[in-house]
């Protein structure tokens, strides 16, 4: 009895995952009309971007700040909430650029004269990993903001780059806007 009980809560846990990340992924795609598809967009939504998600949350600054005469508790929670609001912001411009990467590369494969099933599983593993990896990002911020844990985006800002670089490489670097 405590078998099937168990492969029951196995089967539930792995449907919840799997439709918790088909909603991440149907709502990282953004709609056909608002997609540039030109080598200048593409490079203006480059890595560079992002990178101050990389030590926005870094635990270092409050060792020093915890250091300094004055700094308070009620200081540090509330620089971690700010912290925790501005890496939201970045989190939500990145899927928005993520999915709009998606989009141009499903268009690009639609348009294309043949198949391409190694794009097509590129993409697909990419969408995976990108949006299991904002599910994990946004648990974490939630300890994070308690002052639980860490946060690294490495892994999330890498897969949504390799995708980037994927569909600049697609697009020749003379392509004029609108073609």
């Amino acid at each position: 009895m405590s078998s099937g009980i168990l492969v029951a809560v196995l089967i539930f846990s792995c449907i919840v995952l799997a439709a918790a990340a088909l909603w991440a992924i149907r709502k990282l795609a953004p709609q056909a009309d608002e997609l540039p598809v030109t080598a200048d967009w593409i490079d203006e939504i480059a890595l560079d971007r992002y990178r101050p998600m990389l030590r926005l949350l870094d635990e270092e600054d409050f060792r020093l700040l915890r250091g300094q005469q004055g700094f308070t508790r009620k200081m540090e929670s509330q620089m971690r909430r700010q912290r925790c609001q501005i890496f939201r912001g970045y989190l939500k411009s990145l899927r928005g650029d993520f999915g709009r990467v998606c989009l141009a590369l499903k268009l690009l494969m639609l348009n294309a004269g043949n198949d391409r099933p190694d794009l097509a599983r590129v993409l697909l593993r990419s969408q995976s990993e990108f949006a299991c990896g904002v599910i994990v990002l946004q648990v974490r911020l939630a300890f994070y903001s308690c002052g639980i844990g860490t946060v690294d985006v490495a892994n999330v800002l890498n897969v949504f780059d390799g995708l980037r670089l994927e569909l600049r490489s697609l697009v020749p670097a003379n392509m004029a806007a609108g073609a």
